[in-house]
């Protein structure tokens, strides 16, 4: 790893395997972070960021049928509103989107975030 590579993992309960990583909580805290520290070189994002959206997902079908978070309003922000707001973040301060993955365990969460970021990219790239 690049001497001064910061990596970020947005996670609300989980620690990363890997060592390195700076770890936020929240919406709120992954914001806070990037406004403070810049973006970093790398981000693994987590959809369920509360109680509130891990019951959502839960509650509706899980893993067997798992819903569509962007169906419900949410009173907490879910990893997917950090996506957009990073994607909105450097486009508007013409920065490059970082290295990123998705290690959540909601199937759905995970592709919307990964589709908004792929999108993202592809957008930049026409």
């Amino acid at each position: 790893m690049k001497m001064g590579y910061k990596k970020l993992y947005l996670d609300d309960i989980r620690t990363p395997k890997t060592e390195g990583w700076d770890i936020v909580r929240s919406y709120e805290d992954f914001v806070a972070y990037i406004l403070l520290n810049g973006v970093p070189d790398e981000v693994s994002f987590d959809h369920d960021l509360s109680r509130e959206h891990i019951n959502y997902f839960f509650n509706n079908g899980g893993h067997e049928n798992p819903p569509n978070p962007q169906e419900t309003e949410f009173n907490e922000k879910t990893g997917y509103d950090a996506a957009k707001w990073l994607c909105n973040y450097c486009l508007k301060n013409e920065l490059p989107i970082p290295e990123w993955n998705v290690h959540s365990a909601n199937p759905v969460g995970k592709e919307n975030i990964s589709s908004l970021l792929k999108n993202y990219e592809k957008k930049l790239n026409q």
